[in-house]
């Protein structure tokens, strides 16, 4: 098991990680770090259970949102199923032009 040893909120820890993961490890506890800053700044002192806290609820918000926006829409898997049938029927009339059939 390899460690990376990060910085968050002027404290040092050192956590243990899969080995190569170390410098991604680093890097996420920077962008932890820079964002307990910015909401710090924004709520004041509150605590730093409660700064994790809200910094917790934040990312998960934000992991949530992405989630649902990468589900297609309705009106999106609508115009996706219409592209598709009228894929189709040209493919059905390109066909039948090569047979010597008549549009």
């Amino acid at each position: 098991m390899a460690k990376a040893d990060i910085h968050i909120r002027g404290r040092s820890y050192s956590i243990a990680c899969a080995p190569g993961q170390e410098v991604r490890v680093k890097r996420l506890a920077e962008q932890l770090d820079a964002r307990l800053t910015s909401i710090s700044s924004a709520v004041g002192d509150i605590g730093d259970d409660r700064l994790l806290l809200i910094a917790a609820l934040a990312l998960l918000d934000e992991l949530d949102a992405s989630r649902q926006s990468d589900v297609p829409s309705a009106a999106e898997r609508r115009a996706a199923l219409l592209v598709g049938a009228m894929a189709a029927k040209v493919e059905a009339l390109a066909a039948r032009l090569e047979n010597g059939g008549s549009v």
